[in-house]
């Protein structure tokens, strides 16, 4: 009959086998979704492209300066858009985006600025939340598989509060895919928008002509182009969730191998002492058998 340290060693065996294969089947569904994030990132890019290109143009007609998302004014409070996660289970991805913002946080506290928080992931607003801080925005189950949906509501609630005055400059964090090794948190000023300037061109240029005027094109242009970095910035944060939410389960893998292997070794060993005790007790039974019988 086992002894209750085997019992117990070999207990915790299965519960970190079984362990083991959610964290192997959570790693093996975010590598699978890695390579999907990460086009989808690439396929964005071109539409921003083209919008900035068009900005440039219609700039140069001189309408830049008289849109209001061009606005340069008085900075007394700064929309934060933090970008998380819903779930846990990803290693620092969360903590590093909180701690970049709690610090831009403190900084604005400091110039006396007020601050309004757009929250996307459940990390995020639960982490400012419990700390009392005034959430504006919360949108939750984006960040996994965002859709341009999603980047229109965003974006929507921060250029309404824009264009009324609540807030004077958007500034949005998040975590920039750079590889499936390599993300880095990031701040990106998104309001108001900084025109794009137009690169200085060797021989004849292009003259253009709007129809309709410049200041409608931007009117509808700019919004686009303000929805188009939004969902850029969503799908960046998911490819990035993945990338750190597979490292952090084959870590846990890993881990759980290690651990059985060392739990195993103390199986074998509690094993052995308890077939050496059984032959000691025979061996002694035996003798005193035989001693009885002289």
């Amino acid at each position: 009959m086992a002894s209750a340290q085997l019992r117990d060693t070999r207990r915790r065996i299965r519960s970190v086998e079984a362990i083991k294969k959610i964290t192997r089947a959570m790693e093996l569904i975010a590598t699978s979704r890695i390579p999907k994030a990460q086009a989808r990132v690439n396929a964005s890019k071109p539409y921003t492209a083209k919008l900035i290109e068009v900005i440039e143009n219609v700039g140069a007609a001189g309408a830049g300066a008289k849109h209001r998302l061009l606005e340069q004014r008085e900075v007394k409070t700064v929309g934060l858009v933090i970008v998380t996660s819903d779930r846990g289970l990803a290693g620092s991805y969360a903590s590093n985006i909180i701690r970049l913002a709690e610090n831009r946080i403190r900084a604005l506290d400091r110039e006396g600025r007020d601050v309004a928080l757009y929250a996307i992931g459940k990390k995020a607003q639960a982490y400012f939340r419990y700390r009392g801080f005034r959430i504006d925005g919360a949108y939750l189950g984006v960040t996994d598989t965002p859709g341009y949906g999603d980047a229109r509501a965003v974006a929507s609630s921060v250029l309404t509060a824009f264009a009324t005055d609540h807030i004077d400059a958007v500034e949005v964090f998040f975590t920039r895919y750079q590889s499936a090794m390599n993300q880095v948190p990031t701040r990106l000023d998104l309001l108001p928008i900084t025109p794009p300037e137009r690169a200085q061109q060797e021989g004849p240029s292009a003259t253009y002509e709007f129809e309709p005027s410049p200041e409608e094109i931007l009117d509808r242009l700019l919004p686009r182009y303000v929805e188009a970095t939004v969902f850029n910035v969503l799908l960046e944060a998911s490819a990035s969730e993945h990338s750190a939410r597979r490292r952090a389960m084959k870590a846990a893998t890993d881990n759980a191998e290690d651990l059985i292997r060392v739990l195993s070794v103390q199986a074998n060993r509690a094993r052995q002492a308890e077939i050496t005790t059984a032959i000691s007790e025979i061996v002694g039974g035996a003798e005193a058998l035989a001693e009885s019988r002289r």
